[in-house]
């Protein structure tokens, strides 16, 4: 083992927390700085680290971590209560800005025949824009007094099924890439895997809710569900031609209605907090690429900002008209919809793994997450200045929903 490897992980991780601390105390999202600091040490300014086969399986593990946390905090009961609305406003919301990508690339570089790389790089760019990361918009909403609103809980509803359906596109779109892949295997193996999902899902939740009973807060619960998020993940990409980060992600959610759900989060976090997100973020930071960079690709970057903030206003805005939403409300939901974050960022790495992606663009990436996080809680803000706060039910023990049942 060379031991170059323990060096470059200590300044990893040295340089990712202190430029993380810097950007929360500038209100800016803790991985901005992450990958500002990979962009510091990496090749395109000091030269302290080099991109590695090392750091990046480590950054394949934070991947993988961070999406199976995120199918851990998916609320099941909350998607089947929103209905229709949250999932139309949500379908809107992949559908826009993923057309919206499409006609930018292409505006750039010229429309390709379908199935050419360049068609599915242009469409590539539109799955990019197709993700929500709510976590700015909660707490501007929480500071507003308005999370548990109307509003709010549609927004926060709307922006899980967006994130779901984004995964499939994503999923889909990877398939294609591959030349021995025709369009209907593509839809043929999502689907086996989705009902593969959902038959041995429900058996291994079985397993996991006796155990949780039997042995209910103790650490044999996270090791379990570790072994499940990597094996899950193994089996998708090796069976079904399913991306890795759809099989850690479906078994997040297989495991988000046991009771211990939340104690299993925790003790993933831990280690994604301290290694392997740090790692990750760093190495998007280290992979990104300046070299080649040029007024068209500054220009492009800013019409990929725009494009993607005005699409999911514009899509989940005016679907949010059809369900009797209007005016301020419509505008609402949209600016809510539009923050950007991890899974932006997770997609990206996984269009660079394939080939969809060059690491040029991922300055575009990081330029849209930045300009998304300022932009929102000072938009939301002035869109509910003057508006009383609304007020929260106080919640009865018989309304209080148990996840086990």
């Amino acid at each position: 083992m060379q031991i170059e490897l323990f060096k470059d992980l200590a300044i990893i991780i040295l340089f990712a927390k202190l430029f993380g601390l810097l950007a929360k105390k500038l209100r800016a999202p803790q991985v901005v700085g992450e990958i500002v600091a990979g962009l510091i040490i990496g090749p395109s300014l000091l030269g302290l680290v080099e991109q590695s086969d090392f750091i990046t399986q480590m950054a394949e593990i934070g991947v993988l971590l961070l999406m199976f946390s995120a199918g851990l905090e998916t609320d099941l009961k909350d998607l089947i209560k929103t209905g229709p609305t949250a999932l139309a406003i949500a379908c809107a919301g992949v559908a826009v800005p993923l057309a919206g990508g499409w006609l930018l690339y292409s505006c750039f570089y010229g429309f390709s025949p379908v199935g050419s790389d360049e068609f599915y790089r242009a469409i590539f760019t539109g799955v990019i824009m197709t993700a929500t990361s709510v976590g700015i918009t909660v707490q501007a909403l929480r500071e507003l007094g308005k999370l548990k609103g109307k509003v709010g809980t549609l927004i926060l509803s709307a922006a899980i099924i967006d994130d779901v359906i984004g995964i499939i596109v994503l999923t889909f779109v990877v398939g294609l890439k591959d030349a021995s892949a025709s369009p209907m295997k593509v839809v043929v193996n999502t689907l086996l895997f989705f009902a593969f999902a959902i038959g041995v899902g429900f058996v291994i939740y079985k397993v996991f809710k006796f155990i949780d009973n039997k042995y209910p807060h103790t650490q044999r619960i996270p090791i379990l569900g570790l072994a499940l998020c990597f094996g899950m993940s193994f089996i998708a990409e090796a069976f079904f031609g399913i991306a890795d980060i759809t099989g850690a992600y479906v078994a997040g959610i297989i495991l988000c209605n046991l009771r211990d759900s939340e104690y299993i989060a925790e003790k993933m976090d831990i280690s994604s907090y301290i290694l392997f997100g740090p790692v990750f973020f760093a190495s998007i930071g280290l992979k990104t690429e300046f070299s080649d960079f040029t007024a068209e690709i500054l220009l492009f970057s800013v019409g990929f900002v725009l494009v993607a903030l005005l699409t999911k206003i514009i899509g989940c805005g005016l679907v949010s008209m059809l369900f009797k939403y209007r005016g301020k409300d419509c505008l609402k939901i949209g600016v809510g919809m539009m923050t950007r974050g991890e899974v932006a960022l997770i997609v990206s790495q996984k269009g660079l793994a394939v080939g969809l992606l060059d690491p040029i663009y991922f300055t575009s990436v990081i330029l849209l997450i930045v300009c998304s996080s300022i932009a929102t809680p000072i938009i939301m803000k002035l869109l509910y200045k003057g508006e009383p706060d609304e007020a929260i039910p106080e919640r009865k023990p018989e309304d209080q929903i148990c996840l086990d049942e």
